[in-house]
């Protein structure tokens, strides 16, 4: 096996508007910058794919379509292209993100290759996100072949230790699972002091508090949660509502400001790759989910001094330090959140100074130069030990 100091790695993920083709994307970014090698295989450019360098590469993977086939058989050709591109490449090991279906793909291909004319070995890691565990691997048609999968990863990461728990709870799954915690680049998620005043007057032109929801508009997220608890906000202080991604539940969310009369003051800015940009002008991020294996969108919050009030559930406690680095409380306690929000949005000094708190734990914990090393350590661990 191939210890040389730069790797050439493979990563797979859900190139969409969610978590874990985010955290995959800038994983792949920031290895990049460390001197690797990273080529993504997936069926789309994954969405903050946007910085070009010599040493990051995109290889699409094609589904044909059959009239036998009802649904395109997109793994076996995922399985078929990550051979290809670890053959042609010399890639020293495959990290997907999600185990189904992009774990058993990995299998497939270390199998290939293993069998094939010049037989070698390519080790894969599999990074649990949530979703894959708590609703998809529950599914009983999926839990065996996710927990196969798992077990047949050299080397298996997940996002919190609330999700490695569960995993282990639920699957009964018998190797060791790492966990190796989301990340945030510090130095692009930041309040940019300069020109803080004049862009948050571009959404609030008379000063009033933003406040902002980052996700992808599904049922997990509650959207319309936001929206009532926003409502409160305002009719307490002059506020504005910033509403970045989207998904199936945007129609309701937006029906509901409408018929609260708010919806001026609720935006809808869609899907945006410069979050960082938006957030940095923000007061309070309100993310009210059923549930969350980390919480992303409050780490990178924190990180742009914003105070995130959210709830108590999955992997956010990890995050949040309640009444340190922002606010718990219970799903579908709109009062409390609203109360919360209010309590900090009227005391400017509070509130900026919890705001240096929220970054000043991102830094200690969560940016970038503490978690990619402990990625490229389990990368060369894995590796020796399948060599």
């Amino acid at each position: 096996m191939n210890m040389r100091e730069s790797l050439k790695i493979g990563i797979t993920c859900y190139p969409t508007y969610g978590g874990s083709g985010v955290v995959a994307t800038e994983l792949g970014l920031e290895l990049a910058q460390r001197g690797h090698d990273v080529h993504f295989i997936s069926y789309a450019q994954p969405i903050r794919l946007n910085r070009p360098a010599a040493n990051i590469h995109y290889h699409e993977v094609e589904v044909s379509r059959y009239p036998l086939f009802d649904y395109p058989p997109y793994d076996l050709a995922l399985a078929t292209r990550m051979a290809e591109v670890s053959e042609l490449y010399d890639l020293d090991l495959l990290h997907v993100h999600y185990a189904i279906p992009h774990s058993v793909s990995a299998m497939l291909a270390r199998q290939m290759l293993a069998a094939g004319p010049k037989p070698r070995k390519l080790p894969f890691v599999t990074t649990l996100h949530g979703t894959d565990i708590t609703l998809v691997g529950q599914d009983r048609s999926y839990l065996p072949i996710t927990r196969y999968s798992i077990e047949q990863s050299d080397g298996v990461t997940a996002i919190s230790q609330y999700l490695r728990e569960r995993t282990v709870r639920e699957f009964e799954v018998k190797n060791h699972i790492e966990v190796i915690y989301n990340f945030v680049n510090c130095d692009v998620y930041c309040r940019d002091e300069k020109t803080f005043a004049e862009r948050r007057a571009e959404f609030a032109p008379n000063g009033e508090r933003i406040l902002i929801h980052v996700s992808n508009f599904r049922p997990v997220k509650r959207i319309t949660d936001v929206i009532e608890i926003f409502d409160r906000v305002r009719k307490k202080i002059p506020s504005k509502l910033l509403l970045l991604g989207d998904g199936p539940d945007r129609s309701p969310a937006e029906w509901l400001a409408v018929q609260k009369g708010i919806h001026n003051d609720v935006i809808f800015l869609g899907k945006r790759e410069q979050v960082f940009e938006t957030l940095g002008i923000s007061d309070v991020l309100l993310m009210p989910s059923e549930l969350e294996s980390f919480g992303l969108a409050a780490l990178e919050a924190m990180a742009c001094e914003v105070v995130p009030v959210a709830t108590r559930v999955g992997g956010v406690p990890e995050v949040i330090e309640h009444e340190k680095s922002g606010f718990l409380a219970d799903v579908g306690d709109i009062e409390t959140m609203a109360r919360y929000a209010i309590d900090i949005l009227k005391d400017e000094t509070r509130l900026r100074a919890m705001g240096k708190q929220c970054r000043a734990a991102a830094k200690a914990r969560f940016c970038t130069t503490k978690i990619i090393p402990h990625y490229e350590q389990f990368y060369r661990r894995v590796m020796e030990r399948s060599s």
